[in-house]
């Protein structure tokens, strides 16, 4: 039977009890260790020999992120499991940056940290359910502020479809002289030196 050793940071004992309690339940977990804070993640990791680190982001003196840091720099190999009670973005990434193995929050069931903790262990990236949302968001192409007149929006959109000038101007009721006003706006607004340019702006940023 396979003994996962995790050693335990949190700052609030209480907490610290009842995941040394958890890991003392499953057979296949073994307790390593704990600490506050990380002030020590060095040395306690070269007392301890974890296989696997539940790692609470904030803690005093020294927090998660910075002992993630000190881990994955002197002990690759070593899993680190980030677990807090805020899904702050910015936190989120700063960890995945710094070679987190995975990211859950502390509501989570006891069941589910156990099922991370082997997850991470076995090689995998565990994230809770709404973690994985924000770090999907954080990849989508990001739609940008729209600087358009409502106006030029529209003779954008026609130029897009393929129409041109004159065709534009007789869909909007205007005259030749106005669309082509209209265009050398858009293209100043857009920071852009062509229609192709423009129009390529309109269909990553802009449509909808």
């Amino acid at each position: 039977m396979v003994n996962i050793k995790v050693f335990i940071y949190d700052d609030n004992k209480a907490r610290r009890d009842s995941l040394k309690a958890l890991l003392e339940l499953s057979p296949e977990l073994q307790y390593a260790g704990e600490a506050e804070n990380c002030c020590h993640a060095v040395t306690d990791m070269e007392t301890t020999f974890p296989d696997v680190v539940l790692m609470d982001i904030n803690m005093p003196e020294c927090d998660g992120i910075e002992g993630l840091k000190r881990i994955k720099e002197n002990f690759p190999h070593i899993k680190v499991l980030m677990q807090t009670v805020f899904d702050d973005s910015d936190k989120i990434f700063e960890c995945i940056k710094n070679g987190a193995s995975g990211y859950i929050l502390k509501k989570d069931s006891p069941q589910r940290i156990l099922q991370a903790i082997q997850e991470v262990y076995e090689g995998g990236a565990v994230m809770n359910p709404g973690i994985a949302l924000k770090v999907l968001d954080y990849f989508k192409p990001q739609k940008q502020n729209n600087p358009l007149s409502e106006r030029e929006l529209q003779v954008l959109q026609l130029l897009a479809e393929g129409h041109s000038y004159k065709m534009v101007a007789d869909k909007l009721f205007l005259s030749f002289h106005t669309v082509n006003t209209h265009a050398k706006h858009i293209y100043e607004k857009l920071h852009v030196s062509s229609l192709g340019e423009a129009i390529a702006f309109y269909y990553k940023n802009l449509y909808r």
